[in-house]
């Protein structure tokens, strides 16, 4: 197994013992699961206005689509490199640059005249969104005790799909009421009192850092990227790109198979969205549990995922009714939800010691990626007005990445 540089403290933590009180530890996750749910919320900050802007630029939906993709290319880019900045400068700087970054792309929003202007919107909020995973989770294996670090990662994935859920009503409210131009200053007013308590509460987000040091005596240290080199990251980056290319389908294009395949109300199919996102979010506080007292998290993991992988190829097959599949869809959110916190925990027990930002770096870029390539694979298939094989589709990918979650499990463990 590859060496990577050992770590020098900077700041205390909290990781390694069990006798930190829980209100310690609440108040970390609190405070990263604030911020988590603050970088899902710009996941929307673009897509929920959609219509307005094909209304006041004139735009087609080709135009719309290349704006998040560009959102995702540039957040996956900078997610890969931004890991390598967490462990060098600590994860604090960057989580205030980051929540900063999502102020100021809401008001460029706010001040928007064109699509020229759009596209540096999606830029800098794919910006904004770069640092939060190798951040977050910086912050959460350091400073969470052990014990309960599945909790932690249970809080983690519930916030964020909480961010997501809030988005919409956010954007509606404001945007009914004033304008929405001024929905997005108002989010940015968000984002600076997000801002304000992360650095009121700055002392519980400290992290320690990785100093280069000697990986034998009398040799040279190991370069930053020695990392690459283990096949159970590459495995881990696999396994986050199948497994959200699935999920980008459901976010995508559920609303229209399910109008287009049972004739469901457009208010109905999005009711059905959000019940699969709340899903997800039940699915989340659960695995916390399964996550703190299951050793294997890579099997939690494999289950979870086939049971989604099952329930929406039922959706795809066409054998359900309307009102069945928009119930089974939604729980197809609970079952994977239940694998999220395992999943985060199997990706800890991957990562070598003093690499934690750079492997959840580049490991979670495999999300952006997965978002960016997802409608432009599976668009082909709705173009051709095969719904259902859509579906059956994205259930197939899903079964790929429970083939990849045993593999990353089985090199953890021979490593």
């Amino acid at each position: 197994m590859v060496s990577l540089p050992s770590t020098s403290a900077t700041a205390p933590t909290a990781n390694a013992g069990a006798t930190v009180p829980l209100q310690q530890d609440a108040k970390v996750i609190g405070l990263v699961g604030l911020a988590h749910a603050s970088s899902h919320f710009g996941h929307l900050l673009l897509p929920l206005m959609f219509p307005v802007f094909m209304k006041e630029f004139g735009l087609s939906y080709s135009e719309l689509g290349l704006l998040m993709t560009t959102f995702f290319v540039v957040s996956g880019v900078g997610q890969a490199f931004s890991g390598f900045v967490v462990d060098r400068l600590g994860a604090r700087p960057l989580l205030f640059l980051a929540v900063s970054v999502f102020a100021l792309a809401c008001v460029a929003a706010s001040l928007v005249t064109g699509y020229a202007g759009l596209l540096a919107v999606a830029a800098l909020a794919g910006m904004g969104n770069a640092t939060f995973h190798p951040v977050d989770f910086t912050i959460l294996n350091q400073r969470v005790s052990g014990p309960r670090l599945g909790y932690a990662f249970s809080a983690h994935g519930l916030t964020g799909n909480l961010g997501w859920a809030a988005a919409p009503v956010f954007f509606a409210s404001f945007s009914l009421a004033f304008g929405w131009r001024t929905a997005y200053l108002a989010a940015a007013v968000v984002y600076l009192l997000v801002l304000a308590v992360l650095v009121l509460h700055r002392d519980q987000l400290s992290t320690q850092v990785a100093r280069r040091v000697p990986s034998a005596a009398g040799t040279n240290p190991e370069h930053d990227m020695a990392f690459m080199k283990l096949p159970v990251v590459w495995w881990c980056f696999g396994f986050f790109l199948l497994s959200t290319m699935t999920l980008a389908v459901v976010q995508s294009f559920a609303v229209s198979i399910l109008k287009a395949m049972h004739g469901v109300s457009f208010e109905a199919a999005t009711l059905t969205l959000t019940g699969y996102m709340l899903c997800g979010a039940l699915g989340m506080l659960i695995g916390g549990f399964v996550a703190a007292r299951v050793a294997n998290s890579d099997k939690v993991v494999a289950w979870a995922m086939s049971a989604g992988a099952v329930l929406l190829a039922l959706c795809g097959a066409g054998v359900l009714g309307a009102n069945a599949t928009m119930v089974v869809l939604a729980a197809t959110g609970f079952a994977v939800g239940i694998g999220g916190p395992s999943r985060d925990m199997m990706i800890k027990k991957a990562t070598p010691k003093g690499a934690t930002g750079r492997v959840y770096g580049l490991v979670y870029s495999g999300l952006d990626t997965g978002f960016a390539i997802s409608p432009l694979v599976f668009g082909v298939l709705m173009d051709r007005g095969w719904y259902g094989a859509t579906l059956l589709g994205a259930a197939l990918i899903l079964l790929l990445s429970v083939v990849v979650a045993l593999g990353v499990g089985q090199r953890t463990r021979a490593a």
